[in-house]
Order: C-alpha cells, then structure tokens, then sequence
C-alpha cells in the first residue's frame, strides 16, 4: 500500500541518548494530525501465523514485513532469481527508500525494542558504507546507525569483498559460460560486479520508554546514500535486566562495561574464581571487548539478557598463522580442543556476541561459540557478524542449544561437526546464514570411525540463507529434524537437505524428518542449471537409505516438493532405498512434486498436493531410460491426491516407474498459500 507522505511537524526538543547497544540522538516532536493507519500485519518468515502454527522457534518478537506497512516509497520483488536484493529479502519482497521516503509500522502489541532488517548500498570500491535512519517512535525520533560493512559478498567460493575483482578460480566450470574459462579461447570474463550477494545486515534499537499497542513507528531514509531497503521490522516488549548479586562480577576484576579496553584477561579472571568457588559469572549491563578467544570449562556465565550485556571484538590478524591455519582470531568462547577430551559442564546464557568478520576465511577460528563441550547448555544468547554462529567439533554429547538468535553470519548459523551424539537445538532463530543454517555434519576425518547420532534439531526458525541450505545433514546415524520452519532458501540449496557428501559417514539407522514446514523454498542449482526441491536428497558419494518423512508441509515451492537426485558421474553407482513420505502437504509447486534423478525407490502415503505446475512426478531414474521402465520406482501406499495443470500428482499412469524425465519443465508459479481444507 502506497499513500502521500505526511509532513511532520518540527522539533521541539533535541537530546543525546545511549540506549542499550546503539549511540543516538533523540528528538522530540509533535504527533502529525489524522495519523490513520490500517491494522498491522503480523507475520511469520512472510506468512500468516495461522498456516505455521506449532512449527519453528518460539520467539519474543512480532514480525511486520515492510511490503505490508504504509510507505511512499516503493516496493520491489517479489523475486526469486539469485543475487538480486529482492531474492534475499524474507517473503521476496522489500520496500527501497529514496532520501526522505519512509515507511510505517504500527505496533501489534507494546514494545520498546524493535529489529529493522535493511540494506543500503557497498561502498564503490567495496568495503560498505553507513548512512542513518531515522526511527521515530510515537512523537519521539530517534537516529540508528546503519552499515554495508558486513555485507556484499562477490564472485566464486570462498567469495571476496571486492566488486570489481575478476574471477577467482578461472579454472572451474562456471555456468554463466558454461565453460571453463581458462580454457575457452577467448577467455570469458563476466562483468564485475560478479555474482553480488549478502545484501543484508540488521540493527537492534531499544527505545527510550514502552510503546502501546497501536502506537506507530516511521523509517525514514536519510540523503547519505541513494537508497536504503527495508525488508521487516520486529518489535518486542523486552524485561528489564538480570541481576544477579551472589555472582562473580567481571567488573570487579577489571572488566570495562564501557567496550573501551579489552576486558579478555578480567573474563579469565573471573572465570577462574568462580571454577573454584562454584558459582556464576556474571556479565552485568554494559559493552564489553573482547578480542581473542576466552576459554571456558566447568562455568556457568551469565549476562544481563542479550539486549543488554553485549561482548563484542575486532577480528585481529595474527602475526602468523596458528597451528589449526587460523590467520585471526577474535571475540568468541570456545571449549577445550576434542583431543584433550573437550570441555564440560558449561552453559552460558543471556548475552549477545558481536564480531566483526567482513570476509570469509574458512581456516580461521573467528566463531562466537567453538570446540567440543559434553554436557553443556548456550541459550538465550543473541549472536551477529562471527563467522559461523556456533561450530562444534566432536566428539561430544549432550549438549542442548535453545533460544538463541544468530543472524548476519559469514558462513553457517550452527554446525554439529564430527562424532556429536545425543545433543539437541530447539527454539533457535537464524536469519541471514552465508551457508546452511543448522547443520548436522558427520565428517570422517581423518578416519575416525565417530560419526553424529541421535541427535535433534527441533522446533527451529531458519529464514533467508543466502547460500546453501536451512536445515542440512549430511550422514550420522539416527538424527532427526523435526517441527522446523525453514523459509527464502536463496542460492544452490535447499530448505532440508539430507546429503552423502563432503566426506560424511554413510547413513545408518533412520533420518527422521517430521513435522517440518518449508516456505518459497528449492533454488536453482546454478552448476546443473535445475531446479532443486524444497526436501533434497543427494547421493553423491554413496548410497541413502533409511530417510523417513512424516508431516512435512512444503508450501510454494519454487521448483519441485521433493528432489531425490544422484551426481551424474556416479548415477550408476549409487541409489535411494527405504525412502518414505506419508501424511505430507503440497501447497505449490513451481514444477513437480516429486523429481527423482537417482536409481531405487519411494513410498508415498497419504500425500495430498494442490497447485503442482508440470507433472506431479518427474521420473529420470539414473538416464538409462530402459525399456521396461524408470531405475526408480514409486511405490503408492494409497491416500494420495491432489494435483495441478496435468492432473493428479500420483495418476496411474505414472505408476511405478513411468519415464517422465523433463529435465527443465517450465515453472508455473501457484497461488500464494492458504488454509487447508
């Protein structure tokens, strides 16, 4: 919705003001006449709560996607296509502000806090920019400081923050050529800037008092740059802060609440008194620097809550790489190394982890969370700009990470990596990933036999990762994934993946997904020039069987539902067995709702679909087109129904193993989703 914009009144007051993590300045000013707004639309990852209920992470906030508040300026997407600012936004769609334009929220419930997810442009050369915006809230203005910094990322893997960089590995096959560059006469070279991406960044404000609901808050753009995009504001009524008196207090040995010295060696400090002494580490209000990693054992540390107890770092360069191929380090707590048995009895709590990685550099330990840990807790905890949220080198067990937010991160949000057993993540939000959000990843290095079993990623929200997956598991025995929301999956992944890949130990036992619901999700696989599913199963180098999905809803899918797909130089090799769909939904899908490109089979109960825009069942088998059939076979347990522009998903025709291989069926886009009958 688009209206004229509303002149506001001058100031009558000015004043400086620190509020939680942001310096800003503060204006009073009167209340425009006839303030009329219409009633706020509340979403979840862009849907209505309704279609999500019981499913991804309970969080604190409210969720108002901009494309839905009043605005002058305008609108854009929705877009799915890879590296365009409308593709990354949640729902696919955002509202661009030229200087002065605004755009208006009002409040769905009191709040004195608010998130703005936005972008503004890179920096010409690269290295981002900062620009202001204006929040005013009610009659008072106030000014955020937004940052391009830890955006824009260009080019080929592990990327670079250079626009005008050309290719980085001109002797691998790139798609736009399809070709290997070097070895083209003339060379390719594609114009710069290449394969733009990691558009956005986002900004947390505690306001000076508590907001009713129905009160209003404007986004105004400044003239520093030519535009800023905003994609959604979160508002939340957040408590006052946690106190806790019968603690070790950093303060008391030397740490700075005010960030302007390094507060590592009072954190080690205090650590140490209170491993002696049994109690709390307490983190009171404040900023505190950090700049190298603390390491932390049989401790329990506390802050104020994540709005107000900040700990932060620089990424500091070493004067040589260490001994793991790290080139930084930075702010982050990290257990024990897994060969010296790792550390346990940790939990740490209410506080956020800022870091300042810009650039990805997959040896370095710049991650907020690292190491191995048995029997130990990370919650509550607010994490931003590290390179991976939280990564977990096994073995380990027993460790449960629930109700943390991880966003604007430079790789993963949450990895489980090598021989991590009986652990579980719950009620975690992650937005804005550089590679897959949660992670599962069985890893046989170096041999060992320790792989991930019986562990659990539940009722988590995974928004927006604008590289690879929501949800990924690759290999580990008797996992499951379950009761997640997973939404906008941007570039080559999809929303649950479950892969033979990157050296992982085969499946064994049951991967259990359940109860899951995915959202505008399965990208183009940019390397294969198809569309992927919004579940993908990839046998690349070995065989899956035991996948089990039961009360999945995939609701507008970009391609296909389901993709069960081997690499083509391995397609005769390898295959899907005891692979199983029952009591699922299928609310749009662009293409198929099921594209099998693998040899073996599935069964399929009870899988209604509504909205499928090419055939229900794209059979390719492993491409030996036999006479006698598909390699893959469709098994149909009955239940089954529903379909789109060719008719029933599952016809007869198609059954068991028909050859309908369409190797890219045109997308027709299916109505938005809507309640189930």
């Amino acid at each position: 919705m688009t209206t004229r914009p509303r002149t506001l009144v001058a100031a009558v007051a000015a004043a400086s003001l620190t509020v939680g993590m942001a310096v800003t300045t503060q204006t009073a000013v009167a209340a425009p006449p006839g303030w009329n707004m219409p009633a706020p639309v509340v979403t979840r990852a862009a849907l209505d709560p309704a279609l999500v209920a019981g499913r991804g992470a309970d969080v604190a906030f409210l969720e108002q996607e901009a494309e839905n508040a009043v605005t002058n300026g305008t609108v854009i997407g929705p877009g799915r296509e890879a590296y365009t600012i409308e593709a990354e936004a949640s729902g696919r769609s955002a509202v661009r502000l030229t200087p002065g334009q605004y755009v208006e929220f009002t409040l769905p419930a009191a709040a004195n806090a608010l998130t703005v997810r936005y972008s503004i442009p890179d920096a010409p050369d690269g290295g981002g920019l900062t620009a202001p915006l204006t929040v005013q809230a009610g009659p008072h203005a106030t000014t955020m400081q937004l940052t391009s910094q830890y955006s824009y990322l260009y080019n080929q893997y592990p990327f670079t923050n250079d626009p005008d960089a050309g290719l980085l590995h001109p002797d691998w096959w790139l798609a736009e050529c399809a070709c290997v560059p070097a070895a083209t006469p003339p060379a390719f070279e594609p114009s710069a800037p290449f394969r733009p991406m990691k558009f956005y960044d986002e900004q947390r404000l505690l306001l000076h008092k508590t907001y009713k609901a129905g009160d209003k808050v404007r986004l105004t753009a400044a003239p520093d740059v030519p535009w800023t995009v905003i994609d959604l504001v979160d508002t939340e009524l957040v408590g006052k802060p946690v106190v806790l008196k019968k603690a070790v207090n950093v303060v008391d040995f030397g740490a700075d609440p005010t960030g302007r010295r390094d507060s590592a060696d009072a954190f080690d400090a205090a650590i140490a008194v209170a491993q002696r002494s049994g109690k709390v580490v307490y983190l009171p209000q404040g900023e505190f620097r950090v700049e190298r990693h603390i390491v932390v054992d049989s401790v329990t540390i506390q802050g104020a809550g994540n709005w107000y107890t900040k700990v932060f770092g620089s990424e500091v360069a070493l004067a040589e790489p260490a001994a793991d191929g790290s080139t930084h380090t930075g702010v982050g707590f990290y257990g024990k190394d897994a060969a010296e048995g790792g550390s346990s009895d940790v939990h740490l709590s209410g506080f956020s982890i800022v870091g300042d990685v810009r650039e990805r550099i997959d040896t370095d330990q710049v991650n907020a969370i690292g190491g191995a840990f048995h029997d130990s807790s990370f919650s509550d905890l607010y994490i931003q700009h590290t390179k991976v949220g939280m990564w977990f080198d096994g073995p380990m067990s027993n460790v449960t990470v629930e109700r943390n937010i991880i966003v604007d991160q430079i790789a993963d949000a949450l990895n489980f990596h090598i021989g991590v057993t009986d652990s579980v993540a719950r009620h975690n939000f992650v937005r804005n990933s550089g590679d897959d959000g949660l992670a599962m990843w069985a890893e046989a290095k170096g041999g060992t036999t320790l792989t991930n079993a019986r562990n659990t990623f539940e009722r988590n929200t995974v928004q927006t990762p604008n590289l690879a997956n929501g949800i990924a598991v690759y290999g580990g025995t008797d996992n499951a994934v379950a009761g997640n929301l997973v939404a906008d999956t941007i570039r080559e992944g999809s929303a649950l993946h479950a892969g033979s890949r990157f050296g992982a130990h085969p499946f064994a036992g049951a991967l259990t997904f359940r109860d899951n619901t995915t959202v505008r999700a399965g990208t183009r696989e940019l390397n294969w020039n198809i569309g992927l599913g919004s579940l993908w199963v990839y046998a690349l180098e070995g065989s899956i069987s035991g996948i089990h999905v039961t009360g999945d809803h995939y609701l507008d899918s970009t391609y296909n539902a389901i993709m069960l797909v081997s690499e083509w130089g391995v397609k005769d090799l390898y295959s899907m067995t005891d692979v199983s769909f029952a009591d699922v939904r299928v609310d749009g899908a662009g293409t198929s709702v099921l594209s099998a490109r693998v040899k073996g089979g599935a069964s399929f109960q009870n899988v209604d679909a509504r909205g499928v825009g090419a055939v229900g069942i794209n059979n390719c088998g492993s491409f030996g087109f036999p006479p006698t059939g598909s390699e893959f076979s469709v098994a149909d347990l009955g239940g089954n129904d529903g379909g789109g522009t060719t008719g029933p998903w599952m016809a007869s025709w198609e059954l068991p193993n028909t050859i309908t291989c369409d190797d890219r069926p045109p997308v027709v886009a299916p109505p938005a989703p809507s309640p189930w009958p």
